[in-house]
């Protein structure tokens, strides 16, 4: 037996499942010499019943790490994840390409760090035939794309539009954190909101100073004021005069 590679585990409180995709998403498969059916970790049909094992959950952290997989287990588990009544946050953690990039877009909070990527592309998928069969495929093929597209739509809301999301799908785009967060796709770099509470301050406190510039009143020293001197100077012209008299 393969060695599980994805991992679904209470969390420390107790009402928070960690759930992490680090590998390919696939369905389960069969040991063609038993017969015997080999359970993926990575199945939707696994999610599921991880989902109804895990009793009082609230929240679901979600860990992403994953070049993509298999559409059809992808998109269950997405739909698995929106019915889920527990918050949902995704962290991507290296890469979400494909329909792991789905998979996240399941997210309530999509959390990415700031050295991550987020691979999307139109779907895929091998065919053979004649020619109607294979006009066939192409037309099912569309129809599976525009599926999975709706996710991205959804998730980012008016900051990407459909012909966009299309451009972008056609030339299999890389997108790193800060293009995603313009997208939509994310809703937050890790480690940028301490950032810009830095900068803020900065820009407060510079604000605060122009201020009580602004306010500082213009003292200006009276005319007859002006060739008056204070006491250490008086004493130090004196005691350069004595210094003068000594040298005689």
């Amino acid at each position: 037996m393969p060695k599980p590679i994805y991992l679904i585990r209470q969390s420390t409180e107790a009402d928070t499942l960690d759930l992490y995709i680090y590998d390919y998403v696939e369905g389960d498969s069969t040991d063609w010499w038993t017969g015997e059916k080999i359970e993926s970790q990575t199945s939707a049909n696994y999610i599921q019943k991880q989902l109804e094992s895990a009793k009082g959950v609230n929240k679901i952290n979600i860990y992403i790490n994953s070049y993509g997989g298999e559409v059809k287990e992808g998109l269950a588990i997405y739909n698995q994840l929106k019915r889920h009544p527990a918050q949902k946050i995704v962290y991507i953690d290296g890469f979400a390409c494909s329909i792991a990039s789905v998979i996240a877009m399941a997210g309530d909070k999509v959390i990415m760090g700031p050295n991550t990527l987020m691979m999307i592309h139109h779907a895929s998928m091998a065919a053979w035939g004649n020619s109607e069969e294979l006009r066939k495929a192409a037309n099912d093929l569309e129809v599976i794309d525009k599926a999975s597209c709706s996710s991205y739509l959804a998730k980012a809301g008016d900051k990407l539009s459909e012909e966009t999301l299309t451009q972008l799908l056609d030339n299999q785009t890389w997108l790193n954190a800060e293009q995603c967060l313009k997208y939509g796709l994310c809703d937050e770099i890790a480690g940028m909101e301490n950032e810009n509470i830095t900068k803020a301050q900065q820009r407060f406190n510079e604000a605060i100073r122009q201020q009580m510039q602004s306010l500082k009143p213009d003292i200006k020293v009276p005319e007859e004021f002006k060739n008056q001197k204070t006491n250490a100077e008086k004493l130090m012209a004196a005691f350069k005069i004595n210094k003068k008299m000594e040298g005689r």
